[in-house]
């Protein structure tokens, strides 16, 4: 039995789109669950649409979620080269043995004549006008400098079959396939050429790609068929969704990896959500590592239906990652974000980042965590007023001042949540008030919120005694107005 060798071959035409990496994961998933090899094709033909830095983005993606490449341009092999545009004389060659084939044609026609071909909703067809020149003629056209093109021969009629693992039989009427061009005038092959080409001489066994090449595997299998070539195994996945209208999609700006990396998703929750957008695992665990998706994965779970990117579904996700994290952990990848915190700097960070923990589902949200510290002012004293809590601005007014009386005998050294926690359980005890009503005046008091990462005594911890104790006094001040 062959070995499995899957490959990702994304254009460098700007960042890393949710889409691809999904596809790139499911050929690097594929190939370790069957100990094979996963090979990093960077497809550069289209010179109009490269952008310059986007293969460096496409080698810091893959490296930095994990779906790393076991050959590539920049790691090597024993098929390169692996990027496409270093390959020009290997498709030259090739597509000239497939002319000699019969499978394709030298097309001289100018762009003024390929412009009359349109019908009128500007559709193009080619009409195999070069199909019937001699080989003298072609010679001579070709010896006089005339640019030319090379199109694939497709049959008239008849229909191109074959079977996709997961879509099942697919035909297409060859009538409904053009005579698409394989080499450019520029002597650069399209895509429809090279992958052809590079799959068959990488040794690719399982070509894994989207749901929109369905209809043009077909006339890639005639160009198999002609060289006299094993054609591949074929998977093709369903399209992510926006919503039920709309394709995610790079042109509209949709968010990338490094997008949601830089909002503070959990790189490992990115992943093993993208592995979720068409594939169900047979049990119920949906959070899963690179190694647990390694050894989850099949191809049974994947479906037909267009799979929706729910956000929520993955800031959910994230959550449960940060959740599981040692406080080390979690400080390590929070820091840069805390950094853009208003409260960063005036209290003790990690305090700040306990807070934080476990409230937070990315690490972009601890800013808005723990600024209310920094944003206390004038506020609405109808916040005082919590039926349930059994609080009122009257309560208020009465247990304020006490309250401040037992934390100011508090000593310094013995500020922290436990015993402030403790100080004022004892308090609400003595009073003989709810401690739930106490605490709700406290937090409003040195707060101004309705609601606040952390309760009134964590809270407290933070500001620290002094800061605490003025909070007391001006709250004191605006209920006495």
């Amino acid at each position: 039995m062959k070995k499995v060798r899957t490959r990702f071959a994304p254009s460098p035409t700007g960042y890393l789109h949710i889409g691809g990496l999904r596809t790139a994961l499911y050929g690097f998933l594929y190939s370790k669950m069957n100990g094979g090899d996963f090979i990093l094709r960077i497809e550069d033909t289209d010179t109009a649409r490269y952008v310059d830095g986007s293969v460096q983005i496409i080698y810091d993606t893959m490296r930095d979620s994990g779906i790393m490449y076991d050959e590539g341009p920049d790691v090597g092999g024993d098929f390169g080269p692996y990027t496409q545009s270093e390959r020009k004389s290997i498709y030259t060659e090739y597509a000239k043995k497939l002319v000699e084939l019969g499978g394709a044609y030298y097309c001289f026609c100018t762009p003024e004549r390929i412009e009359t071909l349109k019908d009128d909703a500007g559709n193009m067809r080619y009409d195999k006008h070069c199909l019937k020149l001699s080989k003298d003629e072609i010679e001579r056209r070709i010896a006089n400098g005339e640019p030319y093109v090379i199109r694939q021969n497709v049959p008239e009629s008849g229909v191109g079959s074959y079977h996709d693992l997961v879509y099942g039989e697919i035909s297409v009427d060859y009538k409904d396939i053009e005579d698409g061009i394989l080499i450019k005038s520029d002597g650069m092959p399209t895509y429809n050429f090279a992958n052809v080409i590079d799959d068959h001489l990488m040794g690719i066994t399982h070509v894994i790609r989207g749901i929109e090449y369905l209809s043009s595997t077909p006339k890639y299998n005639l160009m198999y068929d002609a060289y006299g070539w094993e054609r591949p195994v074929y998977i093709h996945l369903p399209p992510i969704m926006k919503d039920a209208q709309h394709k995610l999609s790079k042109r509209n700006g949709d968010a990338s990896y490094e997008d949601f990396v830089k909002k503070g998703y959990v790189k490992e929750s990115i992943v093993n959500y993208i592995a979720l957008l068409g594939w169900s695992p047979k049990g119920n665990q949906e959070k899963m590592s690179l190694n647990e998706l390694i050894e989850n994965f099949s191809l049974e779970g994947i479906g037909k239906s267009p799979a929706i990117f729910d956000e929520t579904k993955m800031k959910w996700l994230s959550g449960e990652y940060i959740k599981e994290m040692t406080y080390e952990q979690f400080k390590e990848l929070a820091l840069p974000f805390l950094k853009n915190s208003k409260s960063y700097g005036i209290y003790d960070e990690d305090k700040l980042l306990s807070l934080a923990k476990g409230r937070v589902q990315i690490f972009s949200e601890i800013a808005e965590k723990v600024d209310f510290l920094e944003e206390f002012g004038e506020f609405d004293l109808e916040l005082f007023e919590n039926q349930k809590q059994k609080a009122s601005k009257e309560l208020a007014v009465e247990l304020l001042p006490k309250i401040k009386d037992a934390l100011r005998a508090i000593p310094d050294a013995d500020w922290d949540n436990s015993n402030l926690f403790t100080v004022l359980v004892d308090l609400s005890s003595k009073l003989e008030i709810k401690k739930q009503a106490l605490l709700w005046i406290m937090r409003i008091a040195i707060t101004g919120k309705q609601a606040t990462a952390g309760g009134a005594t964590e809270v407290a911890d933070i500001l620290g005694k002094q800061k605490t104790i003025e909070r007391i006094d001006y709250s004191i001040s605006l209920l006495a107005k």
